[in-house]
């Protein structure tokens, strides 16, 4: 078994490994942003080009063009790179307008605010 160097551990996690590349980068608050990374910071402040917000209800998808982005280093939770050539989504997701999806996303969180609801309601029973 050969261990790596600690120079190739640092080139492995460092973002200007993933210059000019096309990245999926998760926020603090959900989003799934796609772009190519044009720069970065020291504090993961990163600039993605031909951006978009990909939205993601169900086996429902819609990628809403963002363009140029800047994304301030401490809402990053995640960073990774796209293969190119490859499949982004499996097959049975299905591509929608922006109009479709953000009324599946109401309609998910109708039934998300339904399910508290009944939750609290239900709460004098002491399931537990």
């Amino acid at each position: 078994m050969s261990w790596a160097s600690p120079e190739e551990i640092f080139l492995s996690t460092s973002l200007a490994s993933y210059l000019d590349k096309k990245l999926l980068v998760l926020l603090r608050d959900g989003r799934k942003l796609l772009g190519t990374l044009r720069s970065f910071d020291q504090f993961a402040n990163a600039v993605l080009e031909g951006a978009c917000d990909r939205v993601i209800v169900g086996e429902l998808y819609c990628d809403i063009p963002l363009g140029l982005y800047v994304i301030r280093g401490e809402n990053v939770v995640l960073i990774g790179e796209l293969a190119p050539g490859e499949e982004e989504l499996p097959p049975h997701m299905t591509r929608v307008s922006v109009d479709e999806i953000r009324r599946a996303q109401k309609v998910e969180r109708d039934a998300w605010d339904l399910k508290g609801t009944m939750r609290k309601r239900m709460e004098f029973l002491d399931m537990d």
